[in-house]
C-alpha cells in the first residue's frame, strides 16, 4: 500500500528510454528546448523539485500527455552543468514516486500536477518471507553476473525501508525500459516484491544458461587452440624427421595432375579453386581433408577417357554363344543393337531393358555384351534403394557425403563409356523424406538430358551419353511408366527342361567342381542324374536352383575323397538320395485320371509359370457361389461370369432352368496360402463348375487359359510362352488357349511344340468340345 502524502504542482521533463526511480542519484543529458526551461523554472523553487516521466515512445520529440506514462519519480535536482554543446546535464536524485494527474504548458515548458505517493506496509510474516526470497535470490543474481561487488549488496541488504530495497535492487538490474516501468508503477510494496521476485528468478535462469553457452564456447576455442598447437609440433616433428607434407606439396602434386590429364574447362576452373582453398588451411584440417578428398574425385573420373569398341559382330556372336546356351531371340536382338552401334558411333545408345525370371541370365547378358564390345562392365543393385541421393550423390555440406552410384560406377570403370548394368529397377523403393530415386533415374536414362548429369556431390555435369545403359528386371508393372517409355524392352521367358539339361551339362557342372575344388574326373553325373535333378529338386524358371543342387552333390563328392575314397565318385539315379535327400518335388501336381469337376488353368508369376488345378463342387444349398483358395478380386469376378454364362446356356447343358436356386457351388484354387489373381483363369473356372454340374469328366492332360466373357466369348491373355512351359513340365498333352494368342506359339521353343497339342479357340464351347469327355 502506499499513502498519498502530498498534491504538488512542479515542472516536467520528459525521459527518453531511462526510468528513474526513487533514492536513485543518476545523471541525465537534456537537449530538448521545452525540458531545458523546465530545468531551469524547478531551480528557482525553494525545493527545486522536478517530475521525471519516461515517454511511451523514444522516437517522439515533442511528447503529448498521451506519450507519457501515469507513474513517473519525483526527483531534486542536485546540480546543472551547461555544455558546450548547449546541451544541459543533470545530477538528479529520486525522492518519491508520483502519479500525473494534471498537464498544462506555461511559458515553454510542461507544469504537472501530481499525486506525490510515501511507500508504506503493515509488518506480516508473508512479507518478511517474500523480502527474504528477493534478498537471496538478489545474492544468486549477484554471484552470477558479478557485475557489482559483495559491498554493495551488503549495503543494499540491511536497508529496512521494504520500498527503498526494491527499487535499489531494481536499480541495479539490466532489465528492459517496460519493465523498469512495471515496477515503478506497482505502488503497493508487497505486489512490488512479488513482481521483483519474479523477474530475478528469470534473470537468474538467463545467466545460468549464458554461463552454460561461454563454458562450452570457452571449451570449444581452448580445444581448437590446443589442436592449432598440436599440428605446428606435429608438422615441427615431421619437418625435422624430413617427412613433412604440407598444403604446398599437395598442391603442386595436384597441379601436375590437372596438367598431365585432359578435362573440361569447367572441372579444370572448380579444381584451381579448390586448390586455392586447401593451401590457405592447416594441412590437418578437417575442412583440408574434405576438400583433398573432393578434388580426388574430380581428378579420378575418366572425364574423356573412353575405350575403343569391337566392330567385329562376329566375334560378339561367338562370345554370346560361348557364354549363353539358348536365348536365340534375344542374342539376335543383341546383335542387332550392336550392328547399329557400329554404323552410329556418335549417337546415344538406346537403353536396353532386359526382363524376365530370376535366374535366366539378365546379369550375365549384360557382362557378355560388354565383353563381346570391349568395354569395361559396372553393375549397381538398385533393389531396395529409397533415397535419391543414392542416385545423384550428397550434397557436400554433409558429413560423410559421397557421390551417387553412377559417378561411383564411371570412377570404377576407369572410362565413360562402359556398360552399366542397372540392376533390379523394378525393386527401387519409394520414401517421401528421402525424395524418388525412380524420378532420379529418369535424367541417367534419357538421352537428352543425360549428356549433362550433374551429380549433387560432383556438382559439375558429366557427360552420360556415351554409356552403354542395360537395365534387368523381373516385373514390368512395378515400373513407372515415366522410366520404362525410356527404354527398349527385351523380354527373357522360362528355359525349357532340355535347355537346363544342356545349361547344366556345359557350364554349371564345371563351374561347381572348380568352386569346390575338384578335378575333372574326380565326380561324373551319369545319364538320367541331371534329368531327375531338374524334374525332382528344383521347380524354377531359371537355373539357379540348379546350380545349387549340384554344388550340393559336388559338396558331398568332394567329402568322399577327403574321407579317403579312392577313385572317381558316381551320382547316379540310384544313389542319389544319398547326395541329396529325398526330392522336394512331387514329379506333378496335374491329376493323373480325369475327374468330374476337376480342370487345369495355367499361370504366369514373376519366377516362371505354373499350373492351377481348379477344383468345383456342387453342394445343396440357396444359390451361393463360395470362391477360396486366396482369389484376387479379379480371379473371383471371373468366376462370377462363368457362372453367368452357364446360367444364360442353362438348356444347352441339360440344366434346370432354376438349378442355381437348389444348389451352391464351391470353387477351391489349391495352395490357399499363395495369392492368386488375373482374369486368365476364366475359362478354366467355368469348366470346372461346367464339369461339375453336368457330371461330365475333364481331360486330365489339358491345360487351359483364357479370359470368359458374359457371352462365352473368349479372350487373349499374357505370358503364354512361361504358361506353356510350365504345362510341358507338369506332362500336359494339350493346351487350350484363346485364337487372338495362336501368334505367340511361334515364341515357344520348337522341342515343346513338337510334343504338344495347341487348340485355339474363340468361345466357351469350344472348350467344352475339346476338355470335356462324352
Amino acid at each position: 500500500m502506499t499513502n498519498i502524502v502530498e498534491l504538488a504542482r512542479m515542472p516536467l521533463v520528459p525521459l527518453r528510454g531511462v526510468t528513474v526511480f526513487p533514492n536513485m542519484i543518476m545523471h541525465l543529458d537534456v537537449g530538448r528546448a521545452s525540458s531545458i526551461s523546465a530545468l531551469e523554472a524547478a531551480m528557482v523553487t525553494d525545493n527545486r523539485r522536478i517530475f521525471l516521466v519516461t515517454q511511451r515512445e523514444i522516437d517522439t520529440d515533442f511528447p503529448e500527455r498521451e506519450d507519457l506514462f501515469d507513474v513517473g519519480t519525483v526527483s531534486e535536482i542536485r546540480q546543472i552543468i551547461k555544455m558546450p554543446d548547449g546541451n544541459v546535464r543533470v545530477l538528479v536524485e529520486g525522492v518519491k514516486r508520483g502519479v500525473l494527474i494534471g498537464y498544462r504548458e506555461i511559458e515553454g515548458y510542461v507544469e504537472a500536477n501530481i499525486e506525490v505517493h510515501e511507500d508504506a506496509w503493515e509488518d506480516s510474516m508473508q512479507l518478511e518471507a517474500l523480502v527474504r526470497g528477493v534478498v537471496r535470490e538478489f545474492e544468486d543474481w549477484v554471484k552470477l553476473s558479478r557485475k557489482i561487488p559483495n559491498e554493495t549488496f551488503v549495503a543494499v541488504t540491511i536497508l529496512e525501508d521494504i520500498g527503498r530495497l526494491a527499487d535499489l535492487i531494481t536499480s541495479h538490474l539490466n532489465l528492459k525500459p517496460e519493465q523498469k516501468q512495471e515496477l515503478l508503477e506497482c505502488l503497493d510494496v508487497e505486489y512490488r516484491l512479488e513482481r521483483l521476485y519474479a523477474i530475478l528468478a528469470r534473470e537468474i535462469e538467463v545467466l545460468k544458461m549464458e554461463t552454460q553457452i561461454n563454458q562450452r564456447v570457452r571449451g570449444q576455442i581452448e580445444k581448437m587452440q590446443k589442436d592449432s598447437y598440436l599440428r605446428e609440433q606435429l608438422r615441427a616433428i615431421h619437418k625435422e624427421l624430413g617427412e613433412e607434407e604440407d598444403a604446398a606439396d599437395n598442391a603442386n602434386e595436384y597441379r601436375a595432375k590437372l596438367e598431365a590429364g585432359d578435362y573440361p574447362d569447367e572441372v579444370r576452373e572448380i579444381i584451381m579453386k579448390e586448390i586455392g582453398r586447401m593451401e590457405r588451411l592447416p594441412a590437418m584440417s578437417q575442412e583440408s581433408n574434405v576438400i583433398r578428398t573432393y578434388i580426388d574425385w574430380l581428378l579420378e573420373l575418366p572425364w574423356r577417357i573412353s575405350s575403343e569398341d569391337s566392330r567385329d559382330i562376329a566375334e560378339a556372336a561367338k562370345v554370346l554363344d560361348a557364354d549363353h546356351y539358348g536365348l536365340e531371340k534375344i542374342k539376335e536382338r543383341i546383335l542387332d543393337f550392336l550392328a547399329v552401334k557400329v554404323l552410329t558411333v556418335d549417337k546415344p545408345s538406346p537403353i536396353l531393358c532386359l526382363v524376365g525370371p530370376p535366374g535366366v541370365g539378365k546379369t550375365s547378358l549384360a557382362s557378355s555384351v560388354a565383353k563381346a564390345m570391349g568395354r569395361k562392365f559396372v553393375r549397381a543393385s538398385l533393389g531396395g534403394i529409397r533415397d535419391e541421393a543414392e542416385i545423384r550423390g550428397h550434397r557436400r555440406t554433409y558429413v560423410g557425403a559421397m557421390a551417387g552410384r553412377i559417378i561411383q560406377g564411371l570412377k570404377k570403370a576407369g572410362t565413360n563409356n562402359p556398360v552399366f548394368l542397372l540392376d533390379e529397377v523394378d525393386k527401387l523403393g519409394r520414401d517421401g523424406w528421402s525424395g524418388d530415386p525412380s524420378s532420379a533415374l529418369l535424367e541417367v536414362l534419357d538421352p537428352e538430358q543425360n549428356n549433362s548429369f550433374t551429380d549433387h556431390y560432383v556438382d559439375a555435369p558429366f557427360d552420360l551419353s556415351k554409356v552403354l545403359w542395360i537395365v534387368t528386371a523381373n516385373d514390368l508393372t512395378t515400373i513407372p511408366k515415366p522410366l520404362r517409355d525410356r527404354m527398349e524392352i527385351i523380354q527373357l521367358s522360362s528355359y525349357t527342361e532340355q535347355e537346363k539339361l544342356e545349361i547344366a551339362r556345359r557350364y554349371l557342372i564345371k563351374k561347381q567342381k572348380e568352386a569346390n575344388g575338384l578335378q575333372a574326373g574326380d565326380v561324373v553325373f551319369a545319364k538320367g542324374v541331371l534329368q531327375e535333378i531338374i524334374a525332382e529338386y528344383t521347380r524354377e524358371a531359371g537355373v539357379r536352383e540348379l546350380e545349387r543342387v549340384i554344388g550340393r552333390a559336388c559338396r558331398k563328392a568332394a567329402r568322399k575323397i577327403v574321407d579317403g575314397f579312392d577313385g572317381t565318385v558316381y551320382v547316379t539315379t540310384k544313389n542319389l538320395r544319398d547326395f541329396l535327400g529325398k526330392p522336394k518335388h512331387l514329379p506333378s501336381k496335374a491329376e493323373k485320371e480325369p475327374q468330374v469337376g476337376v480342370s487345369t488353368g495355367m499361370a504366369w508369376t514373376e519366377v516362371g509359370g505354373d499350373i492351377l488345378p481348379t477344383e468345383a463342387i456342387v453342394l445343396k444349398g440357396k444359390g451361393k457361389l463360395l470362391l477360396t483358395g486366396h482369389l484376387g478380386d479379379v480371379m473371383q469376378e471371373s468366376a462370377q461370369a462363368g457362372l453367368t454364362y452357364i446360367r444364360s446356356r442353362s438348356d444347352a447343358m441339360a440344366l434346370e432352368e432354376d438349378f442355381y436356386e437348389k444348389i451352391d457351388i464351391h470353387v477351391h484354387v489349391p495352395e490357399g496360402a499363395v495369392p492368386k489373381d488375373g482374369p486368365s483363369a476364366g475359362i478354366t473356372m467355368a469348366t470346372a463348375m461346367i464339369s461339375a454340374l453336368t457330371k461330365r469328366k475333364v481331360r486330365s492332360d489339358v491345360a487351359m487359359t483364357g479370359e470368359i466373357t458374359l457371352r462365352g466369348n473368349v479372350l487373349p491373355i499374357g505370358g503364354l510362352k512361361e504358361k506353356v512351359l510350365a504345362a510341358y513340365r507338369e506332362g500336359m498333352h494339350t493346351i487350350i488357349l484363346p485364337k487372338e494368342n495362336a501368334r505367340d506359339i511361334e515364341d515357344i521353343p520348337e522341342v515343346v511344340r513338337e510334343k504338344l497339342e495347341f487348340v485355339t479357340v474363340e468361345h466357351m464351347d469350344e472348350v467344352l468340345k475339346a476338355a470335356l469327355l462324352p
